[in-house]
């Protein structure tokens, strides 16, 4: 059994051999499908991986007010946009000093700068370093750790002091791998002690989030006076269950502040992790349909092509299909001898789909700064998929084959 099984293999590889182009086309085809669906699933788990990974940052129990939503709009139909009026100062200073939440933390912070060049000695950075303001409470807040020193104090915030935390990076491009702490930094001039070395949390779409410093807010806002600076609170509550209410009074505290009536909308945006990760997860699985249809309607292609090139192989081979059937060839070893072929023909194009599948991933992973994860049930699903589609189509040749008539066959020319 397993020699005529060996034959058979071989009888198939000979007639790839002598058909290579058809069968090299049929192959890309088939490859291109398999492509597809392993390429957009690495690309729908790395985009995912990388936004979840920064929501999650905002930690647990954590809801942000902003500016806006996170699913705000642009204006549809023509209708004009609305523009939200930045979260000032004022409106922290006021939210801090009447939202008295039980258990409640609040944090703020604001972007002073994206494009900050940091000083150490003789060493500088490029001019794209983020500065931050923030607040005591922000680390925890955001779910940022300390890996090396310690964090903000509300000494440190409440009397200006000059001190910083720096992001991971700066031991490499700034210090050299030495240790940073308690050294002197330059910021636009103004000296930092840097008190903290904050965990490395890697690259969203190609930014570092590792090479940024934060700094005290009242220092910050007395380095960067820029009209209009928007301001992002953070409020964190102990208890999952006192989320909705903690979230009601907040809302509440901030329309009071900006003295909305109660038919006016909010002119801010609320988000909460725990929203953004299921409405990440909503558009991932809508992408991750969106490749099976594309990878299955490619393979369809394929599987005719594939069709196609067996029914014109077993035209060309019906001299030889007779000689065999003479020398007593049974209909199942001439049906599974085409089966065969089928089947390698198919397994060749899901080996290159996976190949480049594999590769665009790793690519994709690599671009975004995420770690690579090998997409195994995207590989069995191609495999799978391409042995089932081979059997398909090779269905009919095959039968066709099989059921020959021997004298007619060896009259063929």
């Amino acid at each position: 059994m397993f020699s005529l099984f060996r034959e058979n293999v071989l009888i198939a590889l000979d007639s790839i051999k002598s058909q290579m182009l058809r069968t090299i086309l049929t192959v890309v085809i088939i490859g291109i499908g398999i492509w597809a669906l392993v390429g957009i699933l690495s690309l729908v788990k790395v985009l995912e991986d990388n936004i979840s990974g920064n929501f999650a940052s905002m930690g647990a129990n954590t809801f942000n007010i902003q500016r806006y939503d996170f699913t705000f709009d642009s204006n549809r139909g023509g209708e004009k946009r609305k523009v939200n009026p930045v979260i000032s100062y004022n409106n922290v200073r006021e939210f801090i000093d009447l939202y008295q939440f039980p258990t409640a933390q609040t944090s703020v912070s604001f972007t002073g700068t994206a494009t900050a060049e940091v000083k150490f000695e003789n060493e500088k950075t490029d001019p794209e370093v983020q500065v931050l303001g923030v607040n005591e409470n922000f680390l925890e807040n955001s779910g940022i750790k300390i890996d090396e020193g310690r964090d903000f104090t509300s000494f440190d915030i409440e009397n200006n002091t000059k001190v910083c935390l720096i992001g991971s990076d700066f031991l490499k491009s700034l210090f050299k791998n030495d240790a940073p702490i308690g050294k002197t930094i330059s910021i636009r001039g103004a000296k930092f002690k840097v008190i903290g070395v904050m965990e490395s949390k890697g690259s969203s779409f190609g930014n570092s989030q590792d090479l940024r410093v934060m700094i005290p807010i009242q220092v910050a806002r007395g380095m960067f006076t820029q009209a209009n600076i928007n301001y992002n609170i953070s409020v964190k509550v102990d208890d999952n269950l006192l989320m909705d209410q903690a979230q009601d009074e907040a809302i509440i505290t901030l329309r009071n502040i900006r003295r909305l009536s109660p038919l006016d909308d909010n002119n801010f945006g609320i988000v909460r992790s725990d929203d953004l990760l299921n409405q990440i997860s909503e558009i991932s699985g809508y992408l991750n349909t969106a490749a099976w249809s594309i990878s299955i309607v490619t393979i369809l292609g394929s599987s005719i092509a594939l069709m196609n090139i067996m029914l014109v192989s077993v035209t060309e081979r019906t001299r030889e299909i007779g000689v065999r059937k003479a020398l007593g060839a049974k209909r199942s070893t001439i049906s599974l001898q085409f089966f065969i072929e089928t089947i390698v023909i198919g397994q060749f194009g899901s080996i290159l789909g996976i190949i480049l599948g594999v590769l665009t991933g790793w690519a994709l992973s690599y671009g975004f700064g995420t770690e690579f994860e090998l997409p195994i049930t995207a590989m069995i699903a191609a495999t799978i998929i391409t042995f089932v589609v081979a059997v398909i189509a090779g269905s009919y040749p095959a039968t066709k084959a099989a059921k020959l008539d021997p004298v007619e066959s060896l009259r063929y020319e």
